[in-house]
């Protein structure tokens, strides 16, 4: 953080307490609590700190309380808010507000009183509406002679609601305060908050906390109560936050982006690592001059064409650690945004930090530094990401550094899978014999060489002849079905990935596999085989010609198509929450609705069979799945048909499905087929609500018949019921009465069948054929104690 302002005490000691306050140009206006008003003028002497307050003049009768003050300088008048050509006022009077207007240095009636729902705590001026706030809640009451009243949020329980100037927002992300705001103000390029303890300063874009300053009790706040100070001192600039502004003027634009390249180069220098990189991401910096900020990452022929403004940080110890930390976060994320652009043909246009500084421009050298860099930090801060950056499929690292680096750390098993997977199996090799006889070594032996081997040879059946190289791993043997399937699932995916398919249908469907991960997999893998084929059948489609139905497609498309869904119905190991995202909205509707039917939004599914596929036999066979009358939330799978033929919801509110001129419409005749066949899954009550108000009696009445005979069934077969089990109670209680007449008389004479002693007053049990012995001697139930 720095010092963006300086508090200076102006006013201190005053004998009364100041309940609000009002300033503009040297002028500050206080209103106290017994209602006087003193106006004070305020002269800062040139080049210090230190200002010359005199009072001006002093109201003791301006009001018996003075809640709140305004200045419109403009008409030189002290008021509430503000208007444009014409002055306005508002007052709250109770549930009222009243309206006036400036003129003639009057003030007039501008209409009529509006209604409140509440006491206004709070107003200010919005356009032509006023932002009202209440106890509880914000309101919009528009002025335009109908008062209409719109409510836009609560505030809450804990502050009084407090409004911003304008009303307008115009920032997409929050700003996170430490407290609740009491107050705030606006000066660009920073927002200040009053806050229970203290004043925070923080800025809009990059959102940072600038400065904290401590006061006793802070309660208002005015514009011209606080003074800037300079922020940074850097070569040729100051005061650089204060040109951030959005002037789109092409000089203008250049200095702005290096001032604040500026900005977040002394961050770095203040040891702010993080917020340096954030800053630095943001204004596409080339990331060979951010990793140039660091001591030994970058080759040294490069690094001296390389210039700063200052003089960097030394680092060691954990500020080393912390900021190589900040580094990773920010080179990953450069990474993936490169990847991403790697095939386009426009060369990449990173800024300099320092103007005159060469950029690189190269994409692939970019991500070759980048890998590198990445792979020096993970050696400084989490070894164990060393490994999974170098399987990449797309590792950039630079061979000869990265070789350097590994051997010079004793990172021999990581070397090897830098050869293995830059294709350098001689260097490989050599490694693991060079090691294989060293004692300390974790590669010491012959076994990581006979792995490595068996790798070579089995990539090289499988590219000579896939099919029966498959059988590796796919042979009925008790040592093959042992293998580590996500391992040999990962082999195949990085260098056969037509063999995935085959192989996790093996293990699925043979196997028997149940693992979640393996049905995902395999799910998205017929995802990608059905889109890619998808999308050439319908560019093959002659204009005008539908396309058939989901999985009767010809060839591939059709196969592969048929097994997406038969798989999806199949299979309850896969996790439809995860793998709904990946389906499409505006195609593969058959699927979604499979999905989404596993996740229980039967709603959502029916909406798709019934108002978009328009298949009544599919939305039918649906229910025919999912019912089940002992779980809630498919018990009533059948009324939410019946409710998707009656009252068909809004296409909007069941997901962004994207169907042109898609007008859902009610079909009476499908719902009335459905309450005739399947009235026993239907309550029946809330099956007749849904019914139109002018439907017929005579539409209804095989439904009805059907209901009524179905009850007088369930009413009779009830009531044999009721009579059998009040036989049986009948019998137990015959029963219990007669097991209840045995009696047992315990005398003083009376012994315990075990230890032979009185049984007295202690806890007995008695057996089926009348032996009693003490409780503690009852040693098992089943047993009868016999005489000695």
């Amino acid at each position: 953080m720095h010092d963006a302002y300086e508090p200076v005490p102006i006013l201190e000691k005053l004998p009364l307490q100041i309940d609000c306050l009002a300033a503009w140009e040297d002028w500050l206006l206080v209103g106290t609590k017994p209602g006087h008003l003193l106006l004070y003028r305020i002269k800062n002497n040139a080049g210090t700190n230190r200002f010359e307050v005199t009072l001006e003049k002093s109201n003791k009768n301006f009001s018996k309380k003075i809640q709140q003050l305004f200045v419109v300088s403009q008409y030189k008048i002290l008021q509430s808010p503000s208007g444009e050509a014409q002055l306005r006022m508002c007052v709250a009077v109770k549930k009222k507000l009243q309206l006036y207007y400036w003129k003639d240095r009057e003030f007039h009636e501008l209409q009529g009183d509006f209604a409140a729902p509440d006491i206004p705590k709070s107003m200010a001026w919005c356009q032509n509406s006023i932002c009202v706030g209440f106890k509880r809640d914000y309101y919009l009451i528009r002025m335009d002679g109908r008062g209409s009243i719109k409510e836009l949020f609560p505030t809450g329980k804990q502050l009084e609601p407090w409004w911003p100037p304008g009303g307008v927002c115009t920032q997409k992300y929050a700003l996170n305060w430490t407290d609740i705001p009491i107050a705030m103000e606006h000066q660009s390029p920073y927002i200040i908050a009053v806050l229970p303890r203290y004043v925070e300063i923080r800025t809009f874009e990059p959102r940072l906390l600038v400065q904290s300053v401590e006061l006793q009790r802070p309660r208002f706040i005015t514009s011209a109560g606080y003074c800037p100070t300079p922020m940074i001192t850097l070569p040729g600039y100051q005061n650089p936050l204060r040109n951030m502004k959005d002037d789109v003027e092409g000089d203008k634009r250049q200095q702005i982006h290096h001032i604040q390249n500026l900005y977040a180069f002394n961050l770095f220098c203040q040891k702010r690592f993080d917020d340096s990189m954030q800053v630095f991401a943001k204004l596409g910096t080339d990331p060979t001059h951010v990793i140039g900020l660091y001591p030994d990452l970058l080759p040294a022929d490069y690094r001296k064409q390389l210039h700063y403004p200052n003089p960097l940080p030394s680092l060691s110890g954990a500020e080393l650690e912390k900021a190589h930390l900040a580094l990773i976060d920010y080179l990953t994320q450069k990474r993936s945004h490169l990847v991403k652009q790697l095939n386009d043909s426009e060369p990449s246009t990173p800024s300099p930090l320092m103007e005159g500084t060469p950029t690189i421009k190269s994409r692939k050298k970019l991500l070759q530094i980048i890998d590198t860099t990445l792979l020096k930090c993970y050696l400084h801060t989490n070894v164990a990401l060393v490994s999974p950056l170098l399987r990449l499929d797309n590792n950039h690292c630079h061979i000869e550094e990265s070789e350097y680096i590994l051997k010079k750390a004793h990172k021999y098993s990581e070397l090897i899978i830098l050869y293995e997977k830059k294709g350098l199996h001689q260097k490989a090799l050599q490694v693991l014999l060079d090691q294989s006889t060293k004692a300390n070594s974790p590669l010491k032996g012959h076994e990581r060489t006979v792995q490595y081997l068996q790798r070579l040879v089995l990539s090289w059946v499988l590219k000579i002849c896939p099919e029966d190289g498959l059988k590796i791993f796919t042979e009925d043997l008790t040592e093959v079905e042992t293998l580590p399937r996500d391992k040999v699932l990962n082999f195949l995916k990085e260098g056969f990935k037509e063999l995935t398919i085959p192989y996790l249908e093996h293990i699925v469907h043979v196997w028997e596999e149940t693992e979640p991960e393996f049905h995902n997999v395999l799910i998205q893998l017929y995802l990608e085989r059905v889109q890619g084929l998808m999308k050439q059948y319908l560019n093959s489609l002659p204009e005008g010609v539908p396309a058939v139905a989901a999985g009767k497609e010809e060839g591939d498309l059709g196969e592969f198509r048929n097994k997406l869904l038969c798989f999806l119905e199949v299979s309850t190991s896969y996790e439809p929450g995860r793998l709904i995202s990946d389906f499409p909205f505006d195609g593969l509707l058959e699927e979604r609705a499979v999905l989404l039917g596993r996740m229980g939004k039967h709603e959502q599914a029916l909406f798709i069979y019934v108002h978009v596929l328009k298949d009544t036999h599919m939305a039918e066979e649906y229910c025919h799945r999912h019912y089940d009358k002992e779980t809630d939330r498919s018990q009533d799978v059948y009324l939410s048909l019946l409710r998707m033929y009656l009252s068909p919801p809004d296409v909007h509110c069941l997901g962004p499905i994207k169907m042109e001129l898609l007008e859902p419409q009610a079909n009476l005749m499908a719902a009335l087929h459905v309450l005739e066949l399947h009235h026993s899954k239907l309550n029946t009550t809330k099956a007749i609500d849904l019914l139109p108000a002018n439907t017929q009696i005579r539409e209804i009445r095989v439904f009805l018949e059907s209901v009524l005979e179905e009850e007088a069934q369930r009413k009779r077969f009830d009531q044999v019921l009721k009579s059998l089990l009040q036989a049986e109670f009948l019998r137990v209680q015959e029963e219990r009465i007669f097991h209840q007449q045995v009696k047992c008389i315990i005398t003083e004479e009376k012994t315990c069948r075990v230890c032979k002693k009185k049984m007295g007053n202690s806890a007995f049990a008695r057996y089926p054929n009348g032996v009693v012995v003490h409780y503690f001697c009852c040693k098992d139930r089943g047993v009868c104690p016999t005489e000695q």
